[in-house]
Order: structure tokens, then sequence, then C-alpha cells
């Protein structure tokens, strides 16, 4: 909440009154709860316009503020002000979250966008010229040996190939690297018109453009009964603004199982359902198409929706007349699974199409999906997407929004990995029983599935065994699955058939039998099932034995067992990249520059030319924290972060800010976690803190020459100059070259302190000027 007090208090500076708007009470006296300076009145309660240091707060629902400079009055939705949308969310997310999945591991492969492809092989503290420093050391081809600057963390990413294979490492000197970028940005420029066309060709089609929300509309997500997220806040935002848009929506919702991505396809399918627009949703197992007709149902129990659902749970005459219905138009909502892309389903006004884990669908689904999508607007939804779809949307050809913030009271699930013991199944599955919980057994082979369910009667004589898998007719499976919601039993031996969409939250127990046979995606879709409550879940992820497993399933399930935080989907969707290669992007001529390159540093370039094709140029915005060396020991030391691993993300994070809060809430966590930080780590974080101080105030470059720091460009006017020659004893201006130069001492004790000073003054200084021309 405290981010909004600034926002408030310039507007009262402006001579405006600010009044906030809240649908309900409630959430205004929250608001005003965690208000810190500022003191709240409703409005009236007083008389006159509220002193200063005062907000007016109003009971009013409002889509859009105004403001009447006739009046000084200043009004603004809450929703505005305190879960305000970032208009550059969509290009922060797709920069942003390769560099969140780049944790680095020593003996990782990666690539210096200068130097090549080479080997990490960890941190390496160095004294140089009387300055001790932490140097990412790096292994090239022969014995060639890089030592880079911690400062540098951000131009390395780790190696993702177009294959699975590793590549050859890079020689130091030559010209070949850099042969190698200048052929691939060629490529990349090509590409991005390839890209672009396929913007136009989007941008061409008209879609529907549906309606702002409706008073409906808002009641309906008030009704949500829990809190939403900061990310499903985002990703519900922008799907009803793409929605409200007139171009044909295509929108990935990445996020993982039990993180709401079902709750932002409800909002939408409701907006459609209003403007009489009818949804479809295809979801891949008849199981999940009968829990969200379920979901469906009770939401919208309440308004005049027509919802229907046809699967193999449904006899054949009802699911014609389902079928019948919604083409006459008198159903508004259908749910369902492949069926719904047979030839007798013709919608007739379709307005909306969800698809929930597409990655599931068959190549001859997913062409009849794309002639759908260049018609009406598309959700599509995943926890884990495949490569392919994962690229589609990093490149830009797909919106993509990632729900990452776990919902609360959600605990990371336990996973181990290891070899099938009979003992450690039975305690457990006996464990489980004790807590008063059920447990799932994966057998994903029907043909043995009632000889290991046998087995495990005989192992566990105390609890009580049902199996489900997807040759039981449909009654018998149906009636199974409900005894073991209902908690008539303790264990369900099953198949993958319980891999999408099915939530028992009593069930937080997961043994997975020949683990390794499962992809990864697969796999981490399936450990979904447990932990859907707030009780600890296990997850026991078991192979035959070491010797049967083969390098790719070895590197399937570690990756298992190092993304078990919460919110690991995308991660682990990247790191399946990582395995299988990124392959091809447009065609199979792009896969050679991402096998040359690496799949980041070639996603960079081609971000960075359909930006310059777009634009004309780079994007300005996107500023960088500037090059700023001073003879200071900053490093971590091995004595306060003693793991390796550890040490790496602080190095990461620090390199990785762009906001100096970052840096603060990292010193906050570290003094948490280790105790207080000794002085060479807050030299690392405050020599950061300057670099992002300047840039944000517009400099580019810092030199140090004959006692004085350089900075420019850097525009003052001559107040400000003065501002600055005030504060900073010593100070010179020169216009005409925009340069700001400051003494600072020699001794480098003392000059550390000077820059930190010189970059808080001038962002200080640039700041104001840029509240005054606004």
């Amino acid at each position: 909440m405290k981010e909004a007090e600034p926002e408030l208090e310039k507007l009262e500076r402006s001579g405006y009154r600010p009044v906030v708007a809240f649908a309900r009470h409630g959430e205004g006296e929250r608001a005003a709860y965690n208000l810190g300076r500022l003191k709240v009145r409703w409005l009236g309660e007083g008389d006159g316009a509220a002193p200063t240091g005062m907000i007016t707060f109003a009971e009013a629902r409002l889509e859009s503020g105004f403001i009447a400079p006739q009046f000084h009055l200043a009004v603004i939705p809450d929703h505005k002000l305190f879960r305000r949308r970032r208009e550059t969310v969509q290009r922060e997310r797709r920069r942003g979250v390769l560099r969140s999945f780049a944790d680095l591991r020593t003996g990782d492969i990666v690539v210096h966008e200068d130097h090549g492809i080479a080997r990490f092989a960890g941190f390496d503290t160095k004294t140089v010229a009387g300055v001790t420093r932490d140097y990412l050391y790096l292994e090239y081809a022969g014995s060639d040996r890089v030592f880079v600057p911690v400062d540098q963390l951000a131009k390395i990413s780790r190696f993702v190939g177009a294959g699975g294979g590793e590549p050859t490492l890079s020689k130091l000197g030559g010209s070949r690297w850099e042969r190698m970028k200048a052929r691939a940005r060629r490529a990349a420029q090509e590409l991005a018109g390839e890209l672009l066309n396929l913007y136009a060709e989007r941008k061409r089609r008209e879609g529907h453009a549906f309606p702002a929300d409706s008073d409906w509309q808002r009641e309906f997500e008030d009704a949500f009964p829990y809190n939403e997220t900061p990310d499903q806040r985002d990703a519900i935002e922008l799907v009803k603004a793409d929605m409200e848009s007139a171009r044909p929506m295509d929108r990935l919702i990445c996020g993982d199982v039990g993180y709401g991505k079902t709750e932002v396809a409800l909002r939408a399918a409701f907006k459609s359902a209003q403007d009489g627009k009818q949804v479809m949703l295809l979801a891949p197992t008849t199981i999940l198409a009968q829990q969200h007709y379920g979901t469906f149902t009770e939401r919208l129990k309440d308004y005049p929706v027509t919802i229907e659902h046809v699967s193999r749970f449904r006899s054949a005459a009802d699911q014609r007349e389902a079928v019948k219905r919604f083409s006459a138009g008198a159903v508004d909502i259908l749910i369902g699974t492949h069926r719904l892309l047979s030839r007798d389903v013709r919608p007739r006004d379709l307005g909306l199409l969800i698809v929930d884990e597409e990655q599931r669908f068959g190549v001859k689904q997913k062409e009849l999906l794309r002639q759908l999508k260049l018609r009406v607007d598309v959700i599509s939804m995943s926890a884990t997407p495949i490569p392919r779809t994962l690229q589609m949307s990093l490149a830009g050809v797909r919106d993509i929004s990632v729900i990452e913030t776990p919902p609360e009271g959600r605990r990371p699930i336990k996973t181990y990995v290891g070899e099938y013991d009979e003992e450690l199944v039975k305690q457990a599955l006996e464990r489980e029983h004790a807590r008063d919980g059920q447990a799932f057994f994966m057998h994903n082979r029907v043909e043995t599935i009632d000889e290991t369910a046998e087995r495990l009667r005989a192992l566990c004589p105390a609890m009580r065994f049902e199996v489900a898998h997807g040759q039981l007719d449909e009654r018998t499976l149906e009636e199974r699955m409900l005894r073991f919601l209902r908690g008539d039993v303790d264990v369900l031996v099953c198949t993958s058939i319980i891999e999408s969409g099915i939530d028992i939250p009593h069930a937080n127990t997961l043994i997975v039998e020949q683990a390794e046979m499962f992809g990864l995606a697969q796999l981490y879709q399936i450990r979904g099932r447990v932990g859907r409550s707030r009780e600890r879940a296990y997850a026991y992820l078991l192979y035959p034995s070491s010797a049967a497993l083969t390098q790719e399933a070895a590197q399937r399930l570690s990756a298992l067992s190092d993304y078990t935080e919460l919110g690991a989907g995308f991660k682990i969707a990247m790191r399946d990249l990582e395995i299988r290669g990124a392959g091809n992007l447009l065609g199979d001529e792009q896969s050679g520059h991402v096998a040359a390159l690496g799949f980041e540093l070639y996603m960079q370039m081609l971000d960075e030319a359909v930006a310059a094709s777009v634009d004309g140029a780079a994007d300005d915005d996107d500023w960088e924290p500037v090059r700023l060396d001073v003879n200071v020991d900053a490093y971590v030391p091995a004595d306060y972060i003693p793991y390796e691993q550890a040490k790496i993300d602080v190095h990461r994070r620090i390199a990785a800010a762009r906001e100096v809060a970052d840096l603060v809430l990292l010193r906050e966590e570290l003094e948490d976690r280790f105790g207080d930080p000794p002085e060479p780590l807050l030299n690392l974080i405050a020599l950061q803190q300057a670099r992002i101080k300047l840039g944000q105030a517009g400099a580019r470059a810092v030199t140090f020459r004959g006692g004085r720091l350089a900075v420019t460009p850097v525009e003052l006017d001559s107040v400000r100059a003065k501002r600055v020659r005030e504060e900073i004893p010593g100070a010179l201006y020169e216009s005409g070259k925009s340069q700001l130069s400051v003494r600072v001492p020699d001794d480098p004790v003392k000059r550390f302190p000077a820059v930190v000073h010189a970059a808080d003054v001038l962002l200080a200084v640039s700041r104001e000027a840029a509240e005054v021309a606004a």
C-alpha cells in the first residue's frame, strides 16, 4: 500500500484534492490501515477540503477515474492506485523470465556475450592491485581461462542449444565468435521481419471488441472467495484488456497447478457470455472436463448463464442434445474433451476459446485450433508449456502471462528421487494413513496394475485400495473416482489418468513407480496432484535401478528434485527446453544459430531486432546500470556465505537489480539468513546502488581522471546546476558537453562514499526535474 503514498502526496503538492473510490467499505478500511504517513477520512466526514496530509476515501464502483482542474479534484479508483498494472508488464516478463531461469551451477555450460561458450568453474575471490573482488571463473577450449568481474554477470547466460547435446567450447582470440554473432544477428533481423508480418496479419483480422466490465462482472469477481495474488490480478487485467481490443487475443497463461489459472478463464468466460458470445472450454481428459464443469456450474449458479458438457461420462444421446443446443445458441458455455473438435460441433456465435493444458493435444487438434484462433479470442493454460509453445511466447508471436506467486498457505512438496524400495513405500503409505490422509500410487501399465494393487494390499493390509485407469468403462471409473473423492478409499492405484486437473485436497502423498519413463513436464504435472492444501505433501519418484537410467532420464529426475519450491512450473518448462533443446523457432534455418550462440543470446538479439524494426531504433527506456568501478573491496566473503550456490544467487540478484528497492530487500533477507553483512558485501551492494542511481539519472558513462569523477550525459538547467554545486562542493557542470565532474579523494576508502553521495544528489535532482516537467 505504501507505494501509493508518493502518488497521493504529489497530487496534493500540485494543488489537487485526491479522492480514492473503493467498491466496498471494508477494502477502504484495509487500505487506510496500511497507509503510513497519510491519514484518511471518508466522504461526508467533516466539511470542506481535507487538511494537508489527509486523503478522502469514497465508497463507489469506478472503472476509471478523472481529473477536474477547475475544481482541483482528482478521483481515482482503488485498483488504479493500489494494484496498478504496468503497461510494460508484457515486455518485462518476456525479458525477465529467461534471466530468472538462469540459475548458474558449477560445471554448467554458459555463454558470455563477448567471449563465447565456456564452462562455469565457480567463483574465485582475487586481490588485484590491492583491491579484493569476486570473479567468475570460466574455462574455454584448451587451456584458455577467463576471470570475469561479477558486475558482468548480466552478460552471462546458461547455454540452451538446438538439441540436447553438449556444445563445443569457444577458443579465445580471433574473430570466429564475432562472425557467428554477426551472422546470427542478420538472421534475427530477417526473422524479426517475419514476426512483424505475423503481428500485422493478426492486427488485420478483425475480432470482436468486448465492452468494459459491467456491474455484474464486478459483482461476480467480488464473490471470489480468495484473495487474488498480484500475478493472478495482472493476468486477469491483461486478458480483459485483450478481450476489449478489436484484435483477436492469443494469450498463454503459464502458472503452477492450483495457482488460479481457472479463475482467470472463468472471468473471461463470464465476460464473453454477458456480451452474448459463446464459450468453448477444451480439456485433455474426461476427469478434468468433469471438474471444470463442476467449478463453472458452482461459480455461475447465481447468473443466467447456461453451461453444458460433453465427455464419455455422458451418454451419446445426451452429448448429441448438448451439441444441438449449443449450435442453436441455447448454451452459453460448452465444456468438453477432444469431442468439441468434431465436425458436428458448430457454435452459433463463438467469442472465446479456452484450451486447458494445450501441450496434451496432438498435431491434428492443434491445426483445428489454429484455424479457430484467427477468428476468436483464445486463452491457453499450462503449468509447463512444451518448448515449442514457450519459444513462440518468448519470441512474442503469442502473448504470455506468468502466475508465479503461490496462493496463501501453500507449502512446497517434499520430493524424494531414488531406487524403488518396498519398505520406503510401506512407510510413506502408513505415515499418510496415520494423519488421516490419502495417497496416489502410480503404476502406468494397465496389464499389471491389478497385480500391483494386490501386492500393495499385502504390504499394508489395514488400508483400503482402489484401481483406476483409462480402459475402465465410464460408469466404473466415475464411481471409483467419486469413492476416492469422498474419502472411502485410502490409496488410489492409478495410471497417468490423474495427470491433469484432478483436485483432491486430502491426497498429500504421491508414489510414482518407474518415474524414469515419464517426461519432465508430465512428472511435474503428476506431482502437482498433491500439495493442494495447507498440509505438507510428499512425492516419491522411484526408478528400478541406477544402472537402468539413461542420462536424459537422470537429468529429468534431477530437475524435479532441484525445483521443489513453489511456482517452479515455469523453471521446469525452461529446464525441459534446455534438456530437449530449443529446436527451431519458425524454421530449420534458425536452429543453426540457436546451436551456435545458445537460445537465450539468440532470443535477446531477436528481441532487439523486433524493437528496432518497430521503433526504428533500440528502446532507450531499457536502461542498464552504468559501468562504475571504484577501488574498494567488494565481494561475498566465504566465511559469511559458505555455500557456493547461495553465493552465486546473491551475485546474480545484485547484478540483475534494476531498482534500489530490490537491493534493500536483498540486504534485509541476508541479515535475516546469515546475520549482519560484512563491509565487503555492503560495498558490493552500495556499488550497484550507485550504478542504478546514476543510470536512472540519465548517465551512460562514468570515468575517473585527475582526481575527478566525470558523469555523462547529464542535463541540468542553471537552477539545478547551482543546487548540485551547493550539495557537492567543488562540482563543475559543462552544459556544452552535458558533463558533471566532481572532485573525489585519492584514498579509495574516502573516494567510495563521495561517489555514492554524488549518485544520490544527481538522482534526486533529476527526479525533481522530471516531476516539474510532468
